[in-house]
């Protein structure tokens, strides 16, 4: 077996299904489930049968459980919310046909509220997808999770497209979900205390940094949007830090 698709999914009944459909040039699709509570798993069931769940809330634990399931010499880690072309599918197998490398990053192009965003830092944003399962040792980390790979990484050129931000509503879900357990991560680290000036300055400095420095003005109003967007949950999450710090002071 020579490619196994591999996808975590979770309550992505909207994204799912165009997902499994594009995974077709793969010898097989496995998919770790974090108890979905939608029709994430009946739509799945139609495209493959090697699904597994999970509860853990740690992309690198799920990342390694597909690892870990899959059959196939290479291994294409593909999001429910990432669609891959032509192009780029033909350019992954006349990659993995050289086994000149180990692993390779693939190019995302990052959409949010349906526009491409080229600047605020997003672009190229490469990721690392695709690994030979003899050089991928493992991911590591909590949040933003990263493969522990032995040999060379290269690069392809064709990207994925990535429609993540598909509303402020979905942004702001996300947010929350991801800036209490960032905050956990920077407590247990013992971060200095938090107070007004440091979440005032924190959050400004990174509208500043995505809107002003990585020219993310560029973009228009989506743009604008995600400047803000940026700076708002990098203030959730001091936020939340407080909180903690508080609550442990406490006791």
């Amino acid at each position: 077996m020579i490619i196994s698709a591999l996808v975590l999914t979770k309550n992505e009944e909207e994204m799912v299904e165009g997902c499994l459909k594009q995974l077709g040039f793969a010898n097989e699709i496995v998919i770790v489930d974090q108890n979905s509570q939608d029709h994430t798993l009946e739509i799945a069931r139609k495209y493959t049968d090697r699904i597994f769940e999970s509860s853990a809330n740690n992309f690198a634990q799920n990342r390694n459980t597909l690892k870990d399931q899959a059959k196939g010499r290479w291994l294409l880690y593909v999001d429910a919310d990432e669609r891959l072309s032509r192009e780029l599918i033909k350019e992954i197998k006349i990659a993995i046909s050289k086994n000149e490398f180990g692993a390779f990053y693939i190019p995302r192009k990052n959409y949010v509220l349906g526009k491409w965003v080229r600047h605020g830092g997003w672009w190229p944003d490469y990721a690392p997808r695709l690994f030979a399962k003899s050089k991928l040792e493992k991911w590591e980390g909590v949040v933003h999770e990263s493969p522990v790979i032995s040999g060379k990484i290269g690069y392809l050129k064709t990207p994925i497209e990535h429609l993540s931000a598909r509303s402020m509503s979905q942004m702001f879900s996300k947010s929350i979900n991801w800036a209490k357990i960032e905050a956990d991560l920077f407590l247990k680290h013992g971060h200095r205390q938090v107070g007004i000036a440091s979440i005032l300055k924190l959050s400004a400095f990174e509208f500043i940094r995505r809107y002003i420095l990585k020219l993310g003005f560029l973009d228009g109003v989506v743009g604008l949007i995600e400047g803000i967007y940026q700076s708002l949950h990098q203030a959730m999450i001091l936020t939340y830090l407080w909180e903690a710090q508080n609550r442990k002071n406490r006791r």
